[in-house]
């Protein structure tokens, strides 16, 4: 079982504190949403408890079980998808695939030609990325990220770019495939943190 531990974190640029005094502990099994206005810091803070951006002050602490991680390997355990990170465009989606489970495995039960299917990408698993439309790159940023073999999956704004299919898909993505892993969801819309059970404000850490 997946722990996250974070200690009195902030996080500053310039003179401004983007959040401060952030004390929260994230178990696997449970699903949270970090909440708040557009640009009130919900991305930083969830950078922050992916180790992907460093913290100002403060302490993250990644628990397996009994076992404390070292932070330059929790990523291996941690899979995130967001709206500025980036695919490899020169790539087809399923060697986009490929490349990626090179440093993060899919999960060992499903086939990645399968895992396209079920996204609704059969049709673009060999056709460059950079022709793809922006409902289709997230399609695939979610498929990289809910079929990692982690416990443990970040979701910034994860419906961005989605229709109504495919926020649908989405939701049953979440429903079938991340239950008894730590999931944080960081958005301001309803339909994308519904199944959270604990809900943080950012605007609590101000």
């Amino acid at each position: 079982m997946m722990k996250i531990s974070v200690s009195d974190a902030a996080k500053r640029f310039n003179r401004e504190w983007i959040f401060h005094h952030f004390n929260y502990t994230f178990s696997q099994g449970v699903s949270y949403a970090i909440t708040g206005p557009n640009g009130s810091g919900k991305s930083t803070l969830l950078q922050v408890i992916a180790g992907a951006t460093v913290a100002s002050n403060g302490k993250i602490v990644y628990q397996i079980n009994d076992y404390l991680l070292p932070p330059d390997t929790a990523f291996r355990y941690i899979s995130l998808a967001a709206p500025y990170l980036e695919l490899i465009e020169e790539m087809t989606a399923t060697e986009f695939l490929q490349f990626h489970s090179m440093f993060k495995p899919l999960q060992s039960s499903k086939r990645i030609q399968d895992l396209l299917i079920t996204v609704g990408l059969r049709e673009a698993r060999d056709k460059q990325i950079r022709y793809f439309s922006s409902g289709m790159k997230q399609r695939l940023k979610l498929v990289q990220a809910i079929f990692s073999e982690t416990p443990c999956v970040l979701l910034d704004e994860p419906c961005t770019n989605l229709d109504e299919q495919g926020v649908q898909l989405y939701q049953d993505l979440i429903r079938e495939y991340c239950s008894g892993r730590l999931v944080i969801v960081s958005s301001n819309d309803e339909k994308e943190f519904s199944f959270c059970k604990e809900r943080i404000n950012i605007l609590d850490y101000k």
